[in-house]
C-alpha cells in the first residue's frame, strides 16, 4: 500500500476546483460575488465563446493592496472572516478563500487592482502552474479586474464535459441575472463576443426595482405579479409573486434570496409549493422573485461548496412564515384588485383616438351603480332555483325576449342596464350579468368592458373556500337523507368507511356498513346536497384510502374537500337566471382566490372596450 504524503499545491487546488469551478458560469459567479463583497457599485462582464475562451470582470470596489495580490491567489486566504464567530454569522457572499486559487489552477488568470484613484495599479498572473504568481505594475483605476482565459486548458478531461457555446453562455447569463436581482443598487453590463447584451442601471426606489425585475424576468412577469412586504418575529419577506394564471411549464422563473444570497433550498421550495397548492394547475410551476431577510446568526450558509444551499436554525418557523405570507398574499388577489391593477396599468400608456373613446365610455360607466337584488335565504338558492336533488325545470334566461317581425326586442336586463347613467354609486368589479352563453359562460358588463365567467369553475372555488372554512371551524353542516342510499363498493372501501366514522363525520357524511360490499349513505354535507351522491362518496373513499386516515389525512384534507366541492358545483349546461348569475358574481368578488378554480384554471377574464374596439377596427 502506498505511503501517506501531502498533495502538491497544484493538485490540491485542482481538486478544490472540481468543487468550485464546474463551468464558466461558476467562475463568473465567484468573481462577481467577490466584487460585490468589495463594495462595487458597477460590474462589467465580458465573455467570449460562452466564457471558455475569455471571462473578464471589472469592478469599482475598494481594490486589493499590492502586498496582498499574490496572497489573494493562495488557498484559504480571505479578508472576510477572522475567527469562528465570523463564520457563524457570515454577512458576505464569499468567505472560503478558495475561488481565485481554484480558478487559477485550471485557467490562465490575471488579477489587476488599485486601491486609489492615482491609476497606479499592480497585476498578478498565474497559469495553472504550482501557484507561483508573477507580480508586475499595471495602470488601473480604483477597483479590480479579473481576466480568466482558456478554462480547463490544462485539464482536457474536464473540458470535454463542457457543452456548446450557447448552453454555456445561457448558464453564465443566468448567473449574472440572479446577481442583478440580488443587488438593485449596483449597475451591471454584460457583453458576449463583443456584442452588448445587457445594461442594467442602478436604482433603489420601488419603480427602479420593478424596472430591473421586468428587464431580467420579462415585462409579462411584472404585469402578472403581486408585490408583498411582510415582517414578523425578526423575519422579513418581500418581493414579487406571479398570479397562478402566470404559471410556467418549468421551474425556470424562480428566484429566492436569503440575505442577498441566491439559493435553491428544499424547505423554501416546499413552502412556496404549499402556498400555491390549490390555485395552480397540475404540472405547472409558480414564478417568483422573493427576498428573505433573517439574522445571519440563524442561518448557516457553509453547508455546500458552491453556497447554493443553506440551513436555517429554526426551519419550521421559516417554513411557516414563508407559507403564510404567500398564502395570504395570493388570497387577497380579488377580482376588484386585479381590475384596478389593469386600469392603473392602462392609464400609464397614452391611448389613441379609439382608446380614448373607449376610456370615456368606461368612465361614464364608472362611478355609477345598478343594484340587482340578491335572493334571500340560503346562499344555495342563488344558484339552484329548485330544491337540489329534485328535477329543475329549464327556464328561459331572464334577459331573453323574442321579438316579432324577425328582429329582437330589448331584453329586461339590457333595458335596466341602460338606466345605469341614472343610478348612484359604483359598478361592482365583475359588473352585472347580461346573458349566459351555451349554459357554460356568464357574460357580464362592468366599467371596463365585457366580463366572461366560467360558471362551474367559479362556483367550484366558492364552494371549496366555504368548505375549507367550515372544516377548519369544525362545523360542516350535514343533512340527513329521507331515504338512505345504498352504495355497492369493494370490501376494502366498505372497511375504510366502517373504520373511520369520525373522519367521515368531520366531512359531513354518515355511512353505515350494510354488508361485506355495500354501504348505506344516511347523510351528506348540506352544501353538497343534490350532488351525485354515489360518485361523490366513491371519490372520497378513494382519497381516504390513498392518503390514509391517520395524521396523513390532515395533510391532504384540502384535496378531499376539493373533490367534494367539484361534485357540488354548478354543472355545465345548467341554465341560470340573471339574479342567480349576479349572485354568483358577487360571491366571486368576496371569495379568496376566486380568480382560479381548485385545479388552477382561470375562472374569469376581461375583454376591455379598447380590445373590443381594436377587434372591430373602431376609430381606425
Amino acid at each position: 500500500m502506498a505511503k501517506i504524503k501531502l498533495l502538491s499545491p497544484r493538485l490540491a487546488n485542482q481538486i478544490a476546483a472540481g468543487e468550485v469551478v464546474e463551468r464558466p458560469s461558476s467562475v463568473v459567479k465567484e468573481l462577481l460575488e467577490n466584487s460585490l463583497d468589495a463594495g462595487a457599485t458597477r460590474l462589467d462582464v465580458e465573455v467570449e465563446d460562452g466564457g471558455v475562451k475569455l471571462m473578464r470582470v471589472r469592478d469599482n470596489g475598494f481594490g486589493i493592496d499590492k502586498e496582498d495580490l499574490a496572497m489573494a491567489l493562495s488557498r484559504h486566504a480571505t479578508s472576510k472572516i477572522m475567527d469562528l464567530d465570523d463564520l457563524e454569522a457570515v454577512a458576505t457572499l464569499g468567505f472560503r478563500g478558495e475561488a481565485l486559487a481554484s480558478i487559477s489552477s485550471v485557467a490562465r488568470l490575471a488579477l489587476t487592482s488599485a486601491t486609489d484613484e492615482t491609476g497606479a495599479g499592480w497585476q498578478v498572473m498565474a497559469e495553472g502552474r504550482d501557484m507561483e504568481a508573477e507580480l508586475s505594475p499595471a495602470p488601473h483605476p480604483r477597483g479590480a479586474t479579473v481576466e480568466v482565459r482558456d478554462l480547463f486548458f490544462n485539464t482536457p478531461a474536464r473540458r470535454k464535459f463542457l457543452r456548446t457555446e450557447k448552453t454555456e453562455y445561457n448558464h453564465l447569463e443566468d448567473v449574472v441575472k440572479r446577481l442583478a436581482l440580488s443587488r438593485f443598487d449596483v449597475a451591471f453590463t454584460l457583453r458576449h463576443n463583443g456584442r452588448a447584451i445587457h445594461n442594467w442601471r442602478p436604482g433603489v426606489g420601488q419603480a427602479e426595482r420593478e424596472r430591473r425585475v421586468a428587464q431580467v424576468c420579462g415585462p409579462a412577469f411584472m404585469d402578472n405579479a403581486v408585490h408583498l412586504d411582510i415582517e414578523r418575529a425578526g423575519l422579513r419577506l418581500w418581493g414579487w409573486v406571479a398570479l397562478p394564471t402566470f404559471s410556467r411549464s418549468q421551474a425556470d422563473l424562480q428566484h429566492f434570496f436569503v440575505n442577498g444570497r441566491s439559493i435553491r433550498d428544499k424547505l423554501v421550495s416546499h413552502a412556496v409549493r404549499q402556498a400555491y397548492q390549490d390555485v395552480l394547475y397540475h404540472g405547472r410551476h409558480p414564478a417568483y422573485v422573493l427576498y428573505l431577510e433573517v439574522d445571519p446568526a440563524t442561518v448557516d450558509v457553509n453547508v455546500h461548496p458552491t453556497k447554493h444551499e443553506v440551513r436555517f436554525r429554526d426551519g419550521r418557523t421559516v417554513h411557516n412564515f414563508i407559507f403564510s405570507s404567500l398564502h395570504h398574499a395570493l388570497a387577497e388577489v380579488t377580482p376588484g384588485a386585479m381590475l384596478e391593477r389593469e386600469r392603473a396599468e392602462a392609464e400609464k400608456i397614452p391611448d389613441n383616438a379609439a382608446g380614448q373613446m373607449s376610456q370615456q365610455s368606461a368612465m361614464a360607466l364608472s362611478g355609477r351603480s345598478f343594484e340587482q337584488p340578491r335572493p334571500d335565504g340560503d346562499w344555495r338558492a342563488s344558484y339552484f332555483p329548485a330544491a337540489m336533488g329534485e328535477g329543475v325545470a329549464e327556464a328561459q334566461p331572464q334577459g331573453y325576449s323574442p321579438a316579432t317581425g324577425g328582429g329582437y326586442a330589448p331584453s329586461a336586463s339590457v333595458s335596466r342596464l341602460a338606466d345605469i347613467d341614472d343610478a348612484e354609486g359604483e359598478v361592482p368589479p365583475l359588473g352585472f350579468a347580461i346573458a349566459q352563453l351555451k349554459g357554460i359562460y356568464i357574460l357580464a358588463e362592468n366599467a371596463q368592458g365585457l366580463i366572461i365567467v366560467d360558471m362551474h369553475a367559479a362556483h367550484e372555488r366558492i364552494t371549496y373556500e366555504r368548505m375549507k372554512t367550515s372544516f377548519a371551524e369544525g362545523r360542516i353542516q350535514a343533512q340527513p337523507l329521507l331515504v338512505p342510499a345504498t352504495l355497492a363498493v369493494s370490501e376494502k372501501e366498505a372497511a375504510c368507511a366502517e373504520d373511520n366514522p369520525d373522519t367521515f363525520a368531520a366531512l359531513g357524511f354518515e355511512l353505515q356498513r350494510a354488508g361485506p360490499e355495500s354501504l348505506l349513505i344516511r347523510q351528506v354535507p348540506s352544501i353538497l346536497h343534490g350532488a351525485k351522491v354515489d360518485q361523490l362518496v366513491r371519490d372520497v373513499l378513494s382519497d381516504l384510502i390513498e392518503h390514509g386516515a391517520s395524521e396523513r389525512l390532515g395533510q391532504h384534507v384540502n384535496e378531499i374537500l376539493s373533490t367534494m366541492a367539484c361534485h357540488g358545483s354548478v354543472r355545465a349546461n345548467r341554465r341560470l337566471t340573471v339574479p342567480e348569475m349576479n349572485a354568483l358574481l358577487r360571491d366571486m368578488e368576496a371569495t379568496e382566490r376566486s380568480g382560479q378554480c381548485n385545479h388552477g384554471r382561470p375562472t374569469w377574464t376581461l375583454q376591455s372596450l379598447d380590445e373590443l374596439d381594436k377587434l372591430f377596427m373602431r376609430g381606425q
